[in-house]
């Protein structure tokens, strides 16, 4: 029993921590750093514990394809004011980039954070400017696999201050997934250990 609350702790206070960062940072964005996309990046390993079963395929699964934010893309030729409109319409804050005519091929990813800092403060035109011009290459992309836990993505964002990460398999991209689904899933994790120790404390197991 002490054990379980211990390990409640230590990922509770790994959760604050996070939220705390992101509410300070919350600057309108991020700039990915990542490897290839057959390839997830891998940060200092985590202590796993029983109860934190819950994968990023189970985030994907909860946002469902039609999901705003699940796959949304634009390609390496279309126009930064093209893509920002995009982002705006569907009130997101980054876009997976394809190359043109290969839905499937990952090309990298542009994000709100990427407009601001090679646009706006360059003085550039985003109605002449190539996504593919600013947006950050897929051998640069921070990646996850759909067997990734939830709080060992939650460590990569943090440790690399993005908010957003495109999700992986042997096959190409899959999809992506925001610090907030990540959060929302860790919350609920934690809400549910709570409820069991609840029972357990009153006698119910």
């Amino acid at each position: 029993m002490q054990g379980a609350i211990q390990s409640f702790q230590l990922h509770g206070n790994l959760l604050k921590n996070t939220i705390l960062q992101h509410m300070r940072v919350m600057k309108p964005v991020m700039l990915p750093t990542v490897f290839s996309r057959f390839k997830s990046v891998s940060s200092p390993r985590l202590e796993e514990h029983g109860f934190e079963s819950t994968t990023i395929l189970d985030i994907l699964k909860a946002k469902g394809k039609s999901a705003d934010g699940s796959w949304l893309w634009c390609t390496t030729n279309d126009t930064v004011y093209d893509a920002v409109k995009s982002m705006t319409q569907h009130n997101v804050g980054a876009l997976v980039v394809v190359k043109p005519g290969e839905e499937k091929a990952l090309a990298g990813i542009v994000t709100e954070r990427d407009y601001l800092r090679k646009i706006i403060v360059q003085g550039r035109s985003s109605k002449s400017t190539k996504v593919g011009d600013i947006m950050t290459d897929e051998n640069k992309l921070i990646t996850v696999t759909p067997d990734t836990k939830v709080l060992r993505a939650m460590q990569l964002m943090t440790d690399n201050r993005i908010r957003h990460i495109p999700v992986v398999d042997d096959k190409g991209m899959i999809g992506m997934v925001s610090i907030g689904d990540v959060v929302r899933a860790v919350v609920n994790e934690h809400r549910e250990e709570l409820d069991r120790l609840n029972a357990y404390i009153q006698g119910g197991y």
